[in-house]
């Protein structure tokens, strides 16, 4: 069978397109453009495993190249979608190609008469703003977040989930929402993205101390399989699932770089940044400006629909934290020292 997989330059799309490859599966990945895309990584992936592996061109924002795209698919795993390297001056910039590109997707595939379900690509951002800050319950799939008090990026995910749900209510399609928490885990190739940012910067010392943010952590790996085990079980059809396991304030996460990193030769710092000072550096960074709002913030996730209706479960948090720092020094994404 194939899987059509979109985006298939991103971080987690690669680590879905192996979990696929080893697991049999053909796939047909797209990408904005044959002749610029970098996906060495991805060929390498096929040839490793012996696998079938096809790219076509498709865009989030044109309807040209998604009915080639999902001819003949069986299944399609949506994981295209903006992702900002800060505060956008225009929320239209994330929210418009996120729910336009998911409908388009959708379409295609309804269209297509051979896809039976769509695996989409979410994010606990959907569900975790607007709760109270003192709450302590772990948040769970039946909760929504608050439109009206989240950014930019979070009204994306949400207004695109919202946009998938009231599209398959009228569709023979299958959906399955798949929620991941902050992904990190080790790179495929040499790139630097908003996912593993807060590991590269530690890393990296280009802060001199941490802020106090925190989220809860999943392994890129992992996250490929749930992709995969939500695809295969009939029973997740129409279903949200949160893939989160360990929540980790960010000094919590610096803690552990230093103690596997410092006898290296690698400063990693460790002490607070307070949260003014934080606030005079966002004014010229841009990706500390987007943090600005997660200060103090603690979200816990549950996971148990996943562990129960899949038998799915996330590595521990330290693991996967380690695994990142090691991928990004292996790269040359963060410089070796000495």
């Amino acid at each position: 069978m194939t899987v059509l997989v979109t985006g298939a330059t991103g971080f987690i799309a690669g680590h879905c397109i192996a979990e696929l490859l080893e697991n049999g599966y053909a796939v047909r990945g797209t990408v904005r453009s044959l002749r610029t895309a970098q996906v060495d990584h991805l060929h390498a992936a096929a040839e490793r495993t012996g696998g079938s592996l096809e790219l076509v061109e498709a865009t989030l924002d044109a309807d040209e190249g998604w009915a080639k795209a999902v001819d003949g698919c069986t299944y399609v795993w949506h994981l295209a979608s903006p992702i900002p390297p800060g505060v956008p001056k225009d929320e239209n910039e994330l929210i418009r190609p996120a729910v336009d590109g998911t409908l388009r997707v959708l379409r295609a595939a309804a269209a297509s008469g051979t896809v039976r379900r769509v695996v989409l690509t979410s994010s606990v951002d959907a569900i975790s703003h607007g709760h109270p800050h003192s709450q302590t319950r772990a948040l769970t799939e039946a909760d929504w977040s608050t439109v009206d008090t989240a950014g930019p990026y979070a009204r994306s995910k949400v207004y695109a989930e919202r946009a998938a749900w009231d599209f398959v209510a009228d569709s023979a399609l299958e959906l399955v929402v798949i929620n991941p928490a902050l992904v990190l885990g080790p790179l495929l190739r040499a790139e630097s993205n908003t996912s593993i940012e807060v590991i590269r910067r530690l890393l990296a010392r280009d802060m001199p101390a941490v802020p106090r943010i925190g989220f809860a952590v999943v392994d890129v790996r992992d996250l490929a399989r749930i992709h995969r085990l939500a695809m295969e079980t009939p029973a997740a059809a129409g279903n949200r699932y949160i893939a989160a396991g360990e929540f980790r304030w960010m000094g919590e996460m610096a803690q552990v770089l230093a103690e596997e990193f410092k006898p290296r030769g690698y400063r990693v710092p460790t002490r607070p940044l307070p949260y003014w000072l934080m606030w005079t550096v966002a004014r010229f960074d841009k990706t500390i400006r987007l943090a600005l709002s997660y200060v103090g913030a603690r979200a816990d996730f549950s996971a148990a629909r996943a562990e129960r209706d899949l038998g799915w479960r996330t590595r521990p948090a330290r693991d996967t934290i380690v695994d990142t720092a090691e991928s990004l020094l292996a790269m040359g994404v963060v410089p070796a020292r000495g």
